[in-house]
């Protein structure tokens, strides 16, 4: 089977979110599976400098945009089975950010009007265009309306993937032409409106064969005003075109056993003096002490979404007991302004890495008790996925992915249990919470057991992508 995933950014040549690690590994493995797989990118600048050495240009052609001519130059690179496809421009591109650009409309139209030109210019059609998200959402009204290319396109199935509801990609209603070539009545018909505008990702639901989203209890989020950003009415028109399917892990990154960031490789056989000995590694290279209670961390996106407004008390609370917190994160300047706070406050207890670090995370991950995740919202998540493979319990609030992945200790269910969770988004639920995992710290057959079951659970994109390609085969028939 050919696939072609069209998405604005991937690993591991560009990432800043889940989306790039989602593209690349869903990839990686229908590859591994044996089917051809292709990724529609921008060029963008960093990709530009990094790899210039191993791209190789393999077509060019102009792309019109209203009364525009722009030129598309498409570059391929080969990593881990993928043909990559880059699509430069250096206006729009060759810029140090990825998004937050005043044109990032026009930016994403031409990268879509290019995609649209590029596939027709190909040996052959893909059997499956995957669009992720509202960058490229416009190629699925492309493929269906645009009267020059559509029989072209026909045979093609058209999969979206929605990984953030929030970013709609909103634009005013002379865009359907100005941007791309489409003619104002399907505004008028209402197939590509959106509150007053033209939404690209709404378009994308109304045109594609398939909408996924990035887990089942989401799906049913999505379907809800509380949950959907407004999208419940238009997906409630597709609701039986619409499944949820969890999003994976790369088991190969995230294993303990072989994993070259820390010092001491662990299974599900060896883990309990194992990760003690990374946790002395750990507050060794951060310089902290440890007191005999249990590490508690974090290794996220510091924002209101991720639920730091009720994190922060408890970390407070748990530094007065004696306990460890490990933090890493950027975001919004408050927050990482009250991390160091915090950590001022009780700089033997706690240690505060402001941004990214993989090595660190990685032992992050290998070396904490416990893992704070308590979302506000979370369409899927990874990093309750990755602590439960390093045998870290996650603490969760009960909402999108979170719920799919974690089954919460009770003090009742210890066989089944592989984390905690919480339902009401306040901070007495979370509270209550985490003062049962601080409880559980010493009843060691217990928090043995519960180690022992987050560990066997199977987060594999080996068991995701075989439902990607179940959905694949399905429409295809």
């Amino acid at each position: 089977m050919k696939i072609m995933m069209v998405a604005s950014e991937s690993n591991p040549l560009i990432k800043t979110g889940g989306l790039a690690d989602v593209v690349y590994s869903l990839s990686k493995e229908l590859v591994a599976m044996g089917h051809e797989v292709s990724v529609v990118m921008p060029l963008y600048k960093r990709v530009s400098d990094k790899y210039h050495k191993q791209l190789k240009k393999v077509d060019s052609f102009a792309v019109h945009m209203a009364w525009r001519v722009n030129y598309a130059d498409i570059y391929a690179i080969e990593v881990d089975g993928i043909n990559y496809y880059l699509i430069d421009n250096g206006y729009y591109f060759h810029r140090d950010g990825v998004y937050g650009y005043g044109d990032d409309m026009e930016r994403f139209a031409f990268y879509t009007l290019a995609t649209e030109l590029f596939m027709t210019r190909l040996d052959s059609m893909p059997d499956i265009v995957h669009i992720h998200d509202w960058h490229p959402g416009m190629l699925a009204c492309l493929m269906r309306e645009d009267k020059e290319w559509k029989d072209v396109f026909a045979k093609t199935s058209i999969v979206l993937s929605i990984h953030n509801p929030a970013f709609q990609g909103m634009m005013g209603e002379d865009d359907i032409y100005n941007l791309y070539n489409l003619p104002h009545t399907l505004y008028e018909e209402g197939k590509v409106r959106w509150n007053g505008g033209v939404s690209s990702l709404k378009t994308a639901i109304i045109y594609a064969d398939k909408i996924t989203t990035v887990s089942p209890n989401h799906r049913y989020e999505l379907l809800t005003s509380e949950g959907s950003m407004g999208l419940d009415s238009v997906l409630a028109l597709r609701e039986h075109d619409f499944i949820g399917i969890l999003n994976g892990i790369d088991y190969v990154e995230f294993n303990p056993l072989h994993d070259n960031h820390i010092q001491f490789p662990y299974s599900a056989v060896n883990f309990f003096r194992t990760k003690t000995l990374n946790k002395w590694e750990l507050f060794k290279k951060l310089g902290i002490k440890d007191y005999g209670g249990p590490l508690y961390s974090f290794v996220s996106r510091v924002t209101w979404q991720k639920g730091m407004d009720i994190v922060f008390p408890i970390v407070d609370e748990l530094a007065a007991k004696g306990c460890n917190i490990v933090m890493l994160g950027s975001g919004e300047y408050r927050y990482e302004q009250e991390m160091e706070r915090l950590r001022a406050k009780y700089p033997n207890n706690i240690a505060v890495y402001i941004g990214y670090n993989d090595d660190l995370a990685h032992q992050i991950y290998a070396s904490s008790d416990y893992f704070f995740m308590p979302s506000l919202f979370e369409p899927c998540g990874l990093g309750q996925m990755i602590a439960q493979r390093y045998g870290t319990l996650p603490i969760v609030r009960f909402t999108g992915g979170l719920k799919d992945t974690v089954i919460g200790y009770d003090g009742t269910n210890v066989e089944k249990a592989n984390g905690f969770g919480f339902t009401n988004y306040n901070y007495e639920a979370f509270r209550d919470v985490v003062m049962l995992s601080y409880d559980t710290y010493d009843n060691l057959p217990v928090r043995k057991q519960l180690v022992k079951n987050a560990m066997k659970v199977d987060n594999s994109w080996s068991k995701s992508a075989k439902e990607y390609l179940s959905l694949y085969k399905f429409i295809l028939k």
